[in-house]
């Protein structure tokens, strides 16, 4: 017997079903490939990679100065070495006879909020500050050093500052130059490099001086191009990805066999208790 009563769940028409993955980014039809209506034919050998990442997620394609700077901002990010560790884990996996893809997805799956995060959140920091600024008319550097106190009093980083290998991040000031440079061209508004320079500045009167980090100046050109803070990050989980393949590629040609984090013999301190017998029962 069907079911007729008023519960009963209507049944998804053709429409409900072709709508169920609806999508702006791509249309595909036997034999034809759009990317945000561009026929594939077209893009391919006319616009580039970077050209490409910017009209899949914005939904245009890119000025050569967006392109440009965006280009310069993923490269200053692709890697950081094997003591990072998204890189560190993605070749340990590699050595434990996993695929190429699975060691690739191990060393993405560790950027989180801590490593690989704080662009994200520079963003966020950066957006906040230029919107409080232009709604109210506070000076940048009197909200600059509000918005740290506020992170002392939580003992929270300020994110985008500082670096717990470089004095100074060798990456800052050539994409700092190009976004001066672009800013000079009128090609984006500066308004959100003033903010983080203003944040710079107030951290530099402190008791030590924090730099601007590589998440600090890429928040800044994300900002600028009107990146939102959450797609900042996946631009940088794309951009480390390369660093990441190009490290467990080079563990998997070299055919090492399950590597930990300590060279043998070394291993882990043991903090537990001391050897002791198992009591007996009764």
């Amino acid at each position: 017997m069907s079911d007729t009563g008023s519960n009963a769940k209507p049944q998804p028409t053709l429409d409900d079903a072709t709508a169920w993955w609806s999508t702006s980014v791509t249309r595909i039809a036997p034999g034809e490939i759009e990317l945000r209506g561009y026929p594939i034919e077209q893009v391919i050998g006319n616009v580039g990679f970077v050209s490409t990442i910017w009209l899949l997620t914005k939904g245009s394609l890119p000025t050569p100065a967006v392109s440009r700077l965006l280009e310069a901002t993923l490269v200053a990010s692709v890697d950081h070495g094997p003591q990072a560790p998204s890189i560190a884990s993605a070749r340990m996996a590699a050595t434990c006879g996993v695929g190429l893809n699975s060691a690739i997805a191990n060393g993405v799956n560790v950027l989180g909020d801590t490593h690989g995060g704080a662009g994200q959140q520079c963003v966020q920091l950066l957006n906040d500050l230029v919107a409080e600024h232009e709604a109210t008319g506070a000076a940048l550097d009197d909200l600059a050093r509000a918005a740290i106190g506020e992170h002392k009093r939580h003992g929270r980083f300020v994110p985008g500052f500082g670096h717990r290998f470089h004095p100074r991040d060798p990456r800052r000031d050539p994409l700092l130059a190009l976004v001066e440079a672009a800013v000079a061209a009128g090609d984006i508004s500066g308004r959100y490099l003033a903010a983080g320079l203003a944040v710079e500045a107030a951290l530099e009167r402190g008791e030590r001086r924090i730099p601007m980090n590589i998440d600090g100046i890429s928040a800044i050109v994300y900002a600028e191009l009107g990146v939102e803070p959450e797609l900042a990050r996946g631009l940088f989980v794309l951009s480390r990805s390369v660093g990441i393949l190009a490290h467990a590629w080079e563990e998997k040609q070299a055919g090492g066999r399950i590597k930990g984090p300590l060279p043998p013999p070394l291993l882990a301190d043991y903090t537990g208790e001391h050897t002791r017998d198992v009591p007996g029962e009764g």
